[in-house]
């Protein structure tokens, strides 16, 4: 049995059921799926990967899915640019796609939030439906949810609830810096790591934070001076793509010896950019990671085609569940498939994941794993090509991570 048909086995049942002795109205369909992300500037790598897991998990889930649909990724390059994601958007509805998938930043995914809507209620019969794989501002699903948004990433604050949830136990972290993005989750970073500090270790000091442009800062130097003339023996951090990886590099070069706790190390580049000089120093939060079991034939065979990492775990999540309430619904119509998805539990490679009906927010296991030389190289992904891994400190059910939304959610009809 293929790893794509195993995944689906489980969670597939009431829906084979529903259909049993009725032909699937959408089987045979191609469903478009346009994907904004950038493909160009700095962050760009962690775009073209997004892009690649895309097109890969279309391929693998449209061979084999409920629904019997067939999915094709159209790709905007949105440059990181709110605006210029407003302008694809258009150009979206123009050429008739009704699904849109978006992750990297914030600020951008809160202008696609407010734009569909506002689609949405001009143009019924026209719906879309935005599939946010990676955006984590939590108040995309509190004060700003909406019923056409669907978030299959952990938001910022799961992530940081998990983490402290970790760190409240590492003794050794006494004193601690912050440096974050300066857009809304690095903000929420700092915000959150210290409501969870007061509640967890009230022992551990912050002796510093800074906040930096995302996406310009070349040379991090200078932070890296400040960190280390603060004492600081850890670091947490939100960056992501070169934010992170050129922030490790500086750290290297200047010998800062600190431990390192992130929400993106996982992520394309920034292994690489640890290497070998940080062993057991490193540790990452994330819902998932290279050494799950369920995911070592995909992460195989993408190493193998693309010369690349799989390592967006969240966009692995988008099309298998999207296919399931498309058999649920027996409809590609996004109205009757956005009803099919909100309270959609799936059988995911970490367990079994639920879309929350109340604010359209997965909730699913969170890993934290610490950056570690290859012991078991049989077993043990090679990250990158680093001849190191990803290995597992602890998994956080859904229930430890998970927090309460204030979600007021307006439904059709």
């Amino acid at each position: 049995m293929s790893l794509t048909r195993r995944l689906f086995a489980l969670s597939t049942l009431a829906a084979a059921a529903l259909a049993a002795g009725h032909a699937q109205a959408q089987s045979g369909q191609t469903v478009k799926i346009a994907w904004l992300d950038p493909l160009s500037g700095m962050l760009a790598n962690i775009g073209q990967n997004s892009l690649k897991t895309f097109q890969y998990m279309a391929e693998k889930v449209s061979a084999d899915n409920p629904a019997g649909v067939r999915f094709e990724i159209v790709s905007f390059d949105n440059k990181l640019s709110p605006q210029e994601s407003l302008t694809a958007l258009k150009a979206v509805i123009d050429q008739g796609i009704r699904y849109v998938t978006q992750g990297n930043g914030s600020s951008v995914a809160g202008a696609l939030i407010d734009a569909v809507n506002k689609h949405n209620e001009r143009n019924p019969g026209k719906e879309i439906v935005f599939l946010n794989n990676a955006a984590v501002d939590p108040d995309f699903t509190n004060s700003k949810c909406s019923f056409w948004h669907f978030r299959f990433d952990a938001d910022t604050s799961m992530k940081m609830e998990a983490l402290t949830s970790y760190l409240k136990d590492e003794k050794n972290v006494k004193k601690v810096y912050l440096i974050n993005q300066n857009y809304s989750h690095g903000h929420q970073v700092v915000k959150f790591f210290k409501e969870s500090l007061a509640r967890k270790r009230p022992d551990v000091q912050v002796v510093g934070e800074d906040l930096h442009p995302l996406g310009q800062v070349r040379d991090f130097a200078p932070y890296i001076a400040k960190i280390k003339a603060s004492g600081a023996d850890s670091i947490v951090t939100g960056n992501w793509g070169s934010d992170l990886s050129l922030l490790i590099k500086a750290a290297k070069d200047a010998g800062l010896d600190a431990n390192w706790y992130t929400y993106y190390a996982v992520a394309n580049g920034s292994p690489s950019a640890i290497g070998p000089t940080m062993d057991g120093k490193v540790k990452a939060v994330y819902i998932g990671h290279s050494n799950i079991p369920a995911l070592a034939p995909w992460m195989k065979e993408y190493r193998q085609r693309f010369n690349d990492d799989l390592s967006l775990l969240s966009t692995v999540h988008v099309l298998p569940m999207l296919a399931q309430a498309m058999a649920k619904a027996r409809s590609t119509e996004p109205v009757k498939v956005a009803q099919a998805l909100s309270g959609l539990s799936f059988k995911s490679f970490s367990g079994e994941v639920t879309m929350r009906a109340a604010d359209h927010q997965l909730q699913q296991p969170l890993y934290i794993a610490t950056w570690r030389k290859i012991a078991d190289p049989g077993k043990q992904y090679n990250v990158e090509g680093t001849g190191f891994t990803w290995v597992q400190d602890r998994v956080l059910e859904p229930y430890v991570s998970s927090t309460p939304t204030s979600c007021q959610m307006k439904r059709p009809g």
